[in-house]
């Protein structure tokens, strides 16, 4: 009896080779019992090798679809992730699709970026034709900003606001500063 240390196999193609050799081995141990058994018998226990057949076989298509989907990303032992290449090896792999997987984010990255500063823009226009709206909706000319006389206007009460009285000291300071 083995009471040695189990062994677990480093890579897939292990396993399915130890599964195989199973399969093998209890094959050729029912095999060596079938030819006392009965005709019909023998007869069921074909067919119902042939259906175990069938459904190990849908099984490995299952599991293999499900297999390709979860392996694509490999978490690393440091806490980052990989993109796990599946089928072929490092050197059979297409040059162009190496490049694409090493261009693929900063292509990604450069898109975001584009977007960011394109809506930069839009934002930056939005809240200067704001201000232009404002300034040019407003009682004011545009022109009378650059009027030496602009001071005295502030200095005047608007007539219909009624805050204007409550805020008519600090004008009379603001303006104060501006005259010096």
């Amino acid at each position: 009896m083995n009471t040695g240390p189990l062994h677990s196999p480093a890579h897939p193609h292990e396993v399915d080779a130890l599964e195989a050799r199973f399969g093998l081995r209890v094959t050729a141990r029912l095999n060596e019992g079938t030819q006392t058994l009965p005709h019909d018998v023998s007869e069921r226990l074909r067919v119902a090798r042939q259906q175990a057949l069938e459904r190990a076989a849908a099984r490995r298509l299952k599991t293999a679809s499900s297999a390709s989907t979860a392996d694509d990303v490999v978490t690393m032992g440091n806490g980052s992730a990989a993109l796990h290449w599946q089928g072929l090896p490092t050197d059979q792999r297409p040059g162009w699709l190496t490049a694409l997987a090493g261009l693929l984010p900063v292509l990604l990255l450069l898109v975001g970026l584009l977007f960011i500063s394109h809506w930069r823009d839009r934002e930056q226009i939005a809240t200067t034709a704001d201000i232009d709206s404002a300034l040019l909706g407003d009682d004011l000319p545009p022109a009378a900003f650059t009027d030496p006389g602009f001071v005295e206007f502030l200095l005047e009460p608007q007539a219909g606001h009624p805050l204007e009285a409550a805020a008519e000291p600090a004008k009379a300071a603001a303006a104060d500063d501006m005259r010096e």
